[in-house]
């Protein structure tokens, strides 16, 4: 039962998954953020364009 126990505590392959996890939301978080800067921009420069054509 011990040898059960001291097993357990050391298995850090659980921590290792949710590092991986937090990781990919970080930069999935980053890569939202720029295509919303980005897109933000885009359109403003296309509105300004388009209104030049006027």
């Amino acid at each position: 039962m011990t040898n059960l126990l001291s097993r357990f505590f050391k298995d850090e392959s659980g921590a290792t998954a949710i590092e991986y996890g937090l990781i990919a939301a970080l930069i999935a978080l980053a890569i939202i953020t720029g295509a919303s800067t980005l897109g933000n921009k885009l359109n403003t420069q296309f509105t300004n364009i388009s209104n030049q054509l006027k």
